[in-house]
């Protein structure tokens, strides 16, 4: 599901509750009629039955009673549709309710069932109305997807919803605007910024054509275009939309947007190594918040933790760490409204200046504390497995190898299960994942998940990048340990030959790498060493460490978590 969007099986209330198990209604249950509705099956044929309990589902959804009884509605609609006029319009309409239900219920696999028999029996040619419940059914199926982290499948869902909405709509109706801005977004959470960016450009285009100039519309658009720029590492253009967006939020008298934009300016200010005018933007939209918002709202510990990190960055130590404590004491005792997720990220952001302060353990702790408070939140399967990975980069640092494993374990495990197990990001898991199978002597292993990073790499970063030659020669080190001193040879030759391709002859790092595989060779020459002494020579230090980005706001492995 794109960033602040919400599916809407959301707005569903209520936890679960069990009927009696004696089948007999309490004396509550008695009271209300809606709860207590017996259908006889014969009756499914009447055809006001279906819109009469379909309604009836609304109803108990709207007013925050059992979920299970609105399902219990729902699907006896369905079956009355069914039975009356057959898979039609009426019938995917009321699937696209049994689904909600599904979803907010956690019951995400049988909701998917429902949206999917939904979208089969639409025939977009019979008409505009089967064609848009055809292009919600696609829509909502994204959202489920999101939810349980797979984003891929997610994104071909709403890119068929746009498709079908194109075709009745045309290419430029508001409404095709906002869904390519859906997809800009769900895109961005996918980390596929150029496609992102596409879709945004097309968003754009779209208002132009039909919204005043500098209005909010265009305002948000242009927020949406910065932060893709930002990702992308385009700072100037990003700073750009900033400027027009806060014009444009100016002029329409929206001074909280305007100290947001603000922030994000800093940010760019910052990221462009222009500290002075970045901590000006900052305490600007800071003296905003605390004036429309209180000293204690999530964008006051937000601004704190900008402060922070600028200040780390500058050598102003005891200054950042003040900010830190600052926003610490906002999520402590968090004022209504800050949301688990709002609290979560802003530990996760703490916790990476915390560790640049060379205080690993504190930083542990409040990684822990986000991954408890995301956990249980349905579509934070990647947000979790991203701090899950930094915590294991962490311990790894403070030489608590099992701790490691087992959070690199966690990472991937659900990595793989929300389909990102072609990712770049997933790649660089599985290298740290096989570097603490090396301190724990699970050789074999190491060597599985350096071959599966190797893979994942090439491909996606190809032969010359860094990282992928540090895949290399990791497996090189491992295969050498394990006795297949031959194979270590071929790919530490492969690598010299990269980097002499890239950097020259005569470069250091060449050098290096000229003197690691003499040192294989030598011993391929001789009785071969049992001890392993190569493993700790050729392990490639580089790789030791995760990289880490100059922005506090990209989580583990350099990404937004």
């Amino acid at each position: 599901m794109p960033p602040e969007t919400q599916p809407f099986g959301v707005f569903l209330r209520g936890p679960p509750q069990n009927d009696p198990s004696d089948g007999n209604p309490s004396p509550a249950a008695k009271r209300t009629v809606k709860k207590t509705l017996i259908i006889d099956e014969s009756s499914l044929d009447n055809p006001d039955l279906g819109p009469f309990l379909l309604k009836m589902a609304r109803d108990t959804i709207a007013s925050g009673e059992n979920p299970e009884k609105a399902l219990d509605f729902a699907i006896r609609a369905s079956k009355s549709f069914e039975r009356v006029s057959g898979p039609d319009l009426d019938l995917a309409t009321c699937l696209h309710v049994v689904a909600a239900i599904y979803s907010s219920l956690g019951r995400l696999d049988e909701a998917v069932e429902a949206l999917e028999q939904s979208i089969v029996m639409l025939d977009s040619e019979n008409g505009s109305d089967h064609a848009l419940a055809k292009f919600s059914g696609y829509m909502q199926l994204g959202d489920t997807y999101s939810m349980s982290g797979k984003l891929d499948r997610s994104i071909l869902c709403y890119e068929s919803g746009l498709k079908v909405q194109m075709d009745v709509l045309g290419k430029s109706d508001p409404r095709v605007a906002e869904t390519c801005r859906y997809l800009a977004e769900a895109h961005v959470q996918a980390m596929q910024f150029d496609e992102a960016e596409n879709f945004c450009k097309k968003t754009l285009e779209i208002h132009r054509e039909h919204c005043s100039p500098a209005s909010l519309t265009e305002a948000a658009d242009r927020r949406l275009m910065a932060l893709i720029c930002e990702a992308k590492g385009d700072y100037e253009p990003a700073l750009e939309h900033l400027v027009l967006a806060s014009m444009s939020m100016i002029a329409n008298g929206q001074d909280n947007e305007v100290a947001a934009i603000d922030v994000s300016i800093g940010d760019i200010y910052a990221s462009l190594y222009r500290f002075d005018e970045a901590v000006f933007a900052y305490q600007k939209a800071l003296t905003v918040f605390k004036s429309t918002k209180g000293e204690s709202h999530s964008s006051v510990a937000l601004v704190y933790i900008r402060l922070a990190d600028l200040y780390y960055k500058t050598g102003k130590l005891r200054e950042s760490k003040s900010y830190c404590e600052n926003a610490l004491r906002i999520y402590s005792k968090p004022a209504p409204g800050i949301t688990a997720g709002e609290i979560a990220s802003g530990l996760t952001e703490i916790s990476a200046i915390y560790e640049a302060l060379n205080e690993p353990e504190e930083a542990l702790k409040l990684l822990q504390k986000a991954v408890k408070l995301l956990e249980d939140i349905p579509g934070q399967y990647r947000t979790v497995a991203g701090i899950e990975a930094q915590m294991g980069v962490m311990f790894y640092m403070v030489a608590r190898y099992m701790d490691a494993w087992k959070s690199f374990e966690n990472a991937i495990i659900k990595l793989r299960a929300s389909g990102e197990k072609k990712s770049v990001f997933f790649g660089v898991v599985l290298n740290q994942m096989g570097l603490a199978c090396i301190q724990l002597y699970k050789i074999g292993d190491a060597a599985t998940h350096f071959e599966e990073a190797r893979e994942i790499l090439e491909r996606e970063y190809g032969t010359y990048h860094s990282d992928t030659l540090g895949v290399y020669s990791n497996l090189a080190a491992t295969y050498d340990a394990m006795g297949r001193v031959e194979d270590a040879i071929e790919i530490l030759e492969y690598i010299l030959k990269m980097r002499e391709e890239k950097l020259g002859t005569a470069h250091p790092e060449v050098d290096d790498e000229k003197k690691r595989l003499f040192e294989l060779l030598k011993e391929a020459g001789r009785v071969r060493n049992k001890k392993g002494k190569s493993l700790e020579n050729l392990i490639d230090s580089n790789s030791l460490k995760m990289k880490k980005e100059g922005k506090k706001r990209w989580g583990a492995f350099g990404f937004r978590t």
